[in-house]
């Protein structure tokens, strides 16, 4: 497997007004991540609404990028859900060269066990023909994975290389990283809390600001991998308002107003999702060009 280190990007899935997928703009969206230095490109996760998409959908998205990406950086595919024999049986079945890992998110809506959330990821380990990279997001799932129940399963299998941590809570960052087996990867799934995770530690971020800002946000997770923390921490100040604005009406309408803005994509979004309000558009807006203007 490709290394999966410093700033991924879960990427949106662009829609035109008739809702139909936008593939010329999702074209644009992976060209301008790459140009902005990002290390690698996360496929149907959350903020690509793949729960409302079809498997034809799908696949028109995977194609998609795979060919706008002409193999130049890691794909990570997100393939989750909370029917263990599912995600096991779709798992087992995806057998494509172009993608690097899986990205498997711990079930949602059931609120399992720890018992359970191990059992689900062993089935999938067993069957697995890629890496699988843990993702906790409790916010979403309703179930908090512990650390405990990670580094058992960072332990137990080879083939579960590491997690997207999106707590939001830096103890359990922390604790992860101080138990985890050589060469685990621990990676940031919440953007305010990234580089305070690599300066722990950890491995980079899956970020969502930073398809919107790949140059500044990969910038400052190389600084803080390289420890240079007093730089890191100037560029995070000045997107921090912009972190904020993004997830404030929910994940992605956020990340697509910015896009709106750059003129990269329109901002629609599938329901039961809704476009960011006028007032916050506008917010987003004025973040967005004065932010061009502090770096340029």
């Amino acid at each position: 497997m490709k290394q999966i280190v410093g700033t991924g990007v879960a990427l949106v899935t662009p829609f035109k007004k008739d809702f139909s997928i936008d593939t010329e703009a999702l074209g644009r969206i992976v060209n301008y991540c790459i140009d902005g230095a990002v290390d690698y490109l996360v496929v149907l996760g959350t903020t690509g609404e793949s729960v409302t998409l079809n498997k034809a959908e799908k696949m028109l998205v995977m194609d998609t990028i795979v060919k706008a990406n002409g193999g130049r950086l890691p794909l990570v595919l997100g393939i989750g859900g909370n029917s263990t024999y599912r995600v096991a049986h779709e798992v087992q079945s995806f057998q494509s060269d172009d993608f690097d890992a899986i990205l498997s998110v711990s079930p949602y809506y059931n609120k399992p066990t720890q018992e359970g959330i191990y059992q689900h990821f062993k089935a999938i380990s067993e069957v697995a023909t890629k890496p699988i990279i843990l993702y906790n997001v409790p916010g979403r799932t309703g179930s908090n994975m512990l650390p405990s129940t990670v580094l058992r399963l960072a332990a137990d299998f080879d083939n579960i290389v590491g997690i997207k941590e999106a707590v939001g809570e830096m103890n359990q960052v922390r604790e992860l990283i101080a138990g985890k087996p050589e060469g685990f990867y621990v990676i940031s799934g919440d953007d305010p809390t990234a580089l305070d995770t690599v300066l722990a530690g950890g491995s980079g971020v899956i970020s969502v600001l930073g398809q919107g800002l790949p140059e500044e946000f990969s910038t400052m997770i190389r600084l803080g991998l390289e420890g240079n923390q007093e730089e890191a921490s100037k560029l995070q100040e000045i997107m921090s308002e912009g972190m904020d604005l993004i997830f404030e009406e929910g994940n992605p309408a956020g990340i697509k107003s910015v896009f709106e803005t750059l003129e990269l994509c329109d901002a629609t979004v599938r329901l039961p999702l809704v476009e960011a309000s006028s007032n916050l558009k506008a917010k987003i807006s004025t973040f967005v060009k004065s932010f061009r203007k502090v770096t340029a």
